[in-house]
């Protein structure tokens, strides 16, 4: 749920009963704070699915429907509820009125604000699927490509920008940023690649590719004096999983699991975890 959907469904339910768990004990399938709006025939966000939120819309419809005014829950995540979690958790039940509407909002493009930011360079097939793919992961995604036109047709939420040099755009990419390289020329490619593996803070440098491409990269790397320890963090080929398959969106798929396994790792890491072992590369 980004801030921008939950806007329009605050405009459109404004009776609806926002969801909110106040408190977590033991192992529960969503953490404190996690919220969700029910309206009579509409939903958006989650508590955690399963029998805990069947619970809890049941709550809140029977309160719409008859208008009263809603009671929180204390609910076991255990055989009670035909889950087997363990854990317990506490549900406040609220109607939408103004201002917490707005301020649920708001506490959503704040941590929007503080997400990992994602470059794909190129909107040709594959940059496309995984654009679609990472579209709905708690990520800043945006599209990179020298050509205006190809830029049509992205997702909601996807910034697109055109520019003539998208190597720039790398140096000036927020600290954490990732970059994925998909363009439709190779020596752009490696001219990005090149810029990006400079940057020593990003969690993934990712290009799409064969092991051909790859050495022909590093021969090229090499001659333009790049460092051999810096050509290591390249993740090429994207996605090469153990799955032979060169459909754009299994591609994507495979690529979206695999960024987010880097930015999760750079994000352990800081947080004092031992550093993160590179996935999908072929360092050889």
């Amino acid at each position: 749920m980004r801030s921008a959907e939950l806007a329009r469904f605050v405009a459109s339910y404004p009776t609806a009963i926002v969801a909110e768990l106040t408190a977590v004990r033991g192992s529960s399938p969503r953490e404190k704070g996690a919220f969700m709006l029910i309206a009579p025939d509409a939903l958006i966000g989650t508590i955690g699915g399963g029998a805990l939120e069947y619970m809890v819309i049941d709550r809140a419809r029977r309160a719409l429907r008859d208008g009263e005014e809603p009671e929180g829950l204390d609910i076991p995540l255990g055989p009670e509820i035909g889950q087997c979690c363990g854990g317990r958790v506490e549900v406040s039940l609220k109607r939408l009125q103004r201002p917490l509407g707005a301020a649920l909002v708001k506490r959503l493009r704040a941590a929007e604000a503080d997400l990992p930011d994602v470059y794909l360079f190129g909107a040709g097939h594959v940059g496309k699927a995984l654009a679609q793919a990472l579209a709905a992961l708690p990520l800043n995604v945006h599209v990179i490509d020298t050509r205006p036109d190809e830029l049509s047709g992205l997702p909601a939420g996807v910034e697109a920008k055109a520019v003539p040099m998208p190597e720039a755009v790398v140096r000036s990419a927020p600290e954490g940023s990732a970059f994925v390289i998909l363009t439709h020329d190779h020596a752009l490619d490696f001219l990005i690649a090149a810029e990006a593996l400079k940057r020593p803070d990003a969690p993934y440098i990712g290009m799409v590719g064969s092991r051909t491409k790859r050495a022909k990269f590093a021969s090229w790397y090499a001659g333009e004096g790049g460092n051999r320890d810096a050509l290591r963090r390249l993740v090429l080929p994207i996605g090469d999983l153990g799955l032979v398959d060169k459909r754009p969106e299994v591609i994507a798929a495979l690529a979206a699991a695999e960024i987010m396994v880097h930015l999760g790792r750079r994000g352990a890491s800081r947080m004092g975890a031992r550093d993160p072992m590179t996935v999908g590369a072929d360092v050889d």
